[in-house]
């Protein structure tokens, strides 16, 4: 083998490694990022499922509030109470099938 070709051979092996490095590093970052996204989605998941349980308690409080005569919600309570009571005469409908 000639001289150039050799070096040449060098340079290529050289960028190859360079490459292949690059290559061992991005896979590392991509393997850290989706373990960061897997746990801001379990975060997400877990703020969703506190939202959700703040407003059925914001509900509950808004209702308690109408009950004991807070104006403002009583025409809110007494539609609930409504809707309330349709859902069970469905349910006992359909336990009297």
């Amino acid at each position: 083998m000639s001289g150039q070709g050799y070096e040449e051979l060098i340079v290529l092996n050289r960028k190859l490694d360079e490459l292949l490095n690059r290559y061992n590093n991005l896979r590392t970052e991509v393997a850290e990022l989706k373990n960061g996204n897997e746990g801001l989605k379990a975060m997400l998941h877990d703020r969703d499922v506190k939202i959700k349980e703040l407003e059925i308690k914001y509900e509950r409080v808004k209702l308690s509030g109408a009950l004991l005569g807070e104006s403002e919600n009583a025409s809110e309570a007494k539609k609930k109470i409504t809707e309330l009571v349709r859902e069970i005469d469905r349910c006992v409908a359909l336990l009297n099938r």
